[in-house]
């Protein structure tokens, strides 16, 4: 298993061409790629997410990190498909209507697929229509929305009252982050969760769905 942990520490360290190479070898030497998953990519990106929470790294360090799995899950996605790899979930994920900030979006879909979900990034600027049409079309547990400016924060309230209209409310986890975004704000527009970073974001995500599944 030597090598196994030498990809989620590699990871950690951002060593991007390294995990390119050690995870097309581990395939070659017929590692499990569920294997090399869940011990190498996202365990790395699991300790990644808990330094980031503690503020031992910051954010070019995350974002590394998670070019670093990507270069992994890139080889290893069509083999997961192969072999039925169980995702916990699906999540629909943007920046609201009006906002092109990405920064903190894409450290969030790095997050999520690091705790096993299936990412589907409608990128900035998204609609409420987009969010719901998305959502209902890939069959999503969580629609995650982001907001920088608090002149656009009002459209993550439209996605809501969208779903309310459309009777989909309670189909939905509906979760919201961003700098100018409180607990206070989500309450008031009726979000269901709140979270203060990408690595809290993807924990909360992963016990509700786990929850929501299990019930």
């Amino acid at each position: 298993m030597a090598i196994i942990e030498e990809i989620s520490e590699l990871l950690q360290k951002g060593k991007v061409k390294n995990v390119k190479a050690l995870v097309q070898q581990a395939v070659d030497e017929g590692y499990d790629p569920r294997v090399i998953l869940n011990d190498g990519l996202l365990s790395g990106m699991s300790v990644v997410g808990g330094r980031f929470k503690r503020e031992e790294i910051f954010v070019p360090d995350v974002l590394i990190s998670a070019r670093a799995m990507n270069v992994g899950l890139a080889i290893l996605e069509p083999l997961l498909v192969e072999v039925g790899n169980e995702s916990v979930g699906k999540v629909v994920l943007g920046t609201v209507k009006g906002d092109l900030h990405d920064i903190g979006k894409n450290l969030v879909a790095m997050m999520f697929k690091g705790a096993g979900f299936e990412v589907v990034d409608l990128g900035v600027d998204v609609t409420a229509e987009t969010f719901v049409e998305k959502a209902e079309e890939v069959g999503a547990d969580v629609i995650g929305m982001s907001a920088l400016l608090s002149t656009t924060m009002g459209n993550m309230k439209e996605t809501i009252e969208l779903l309310k209209e459309k009777g989909l409310r309670g189909k939905y986890i509906v979760m919201i982050g961003g700098a100018p975004i409180t607990q206070e704000f989500a309450d008031e527009i009726g979000a269901d969760y709140y979270t203060p970073d990408a690595a809290s974001a993807a924990e909360t995500a992963k016990k509700c769905v786990l929850e929501k599944h299990a019930s």
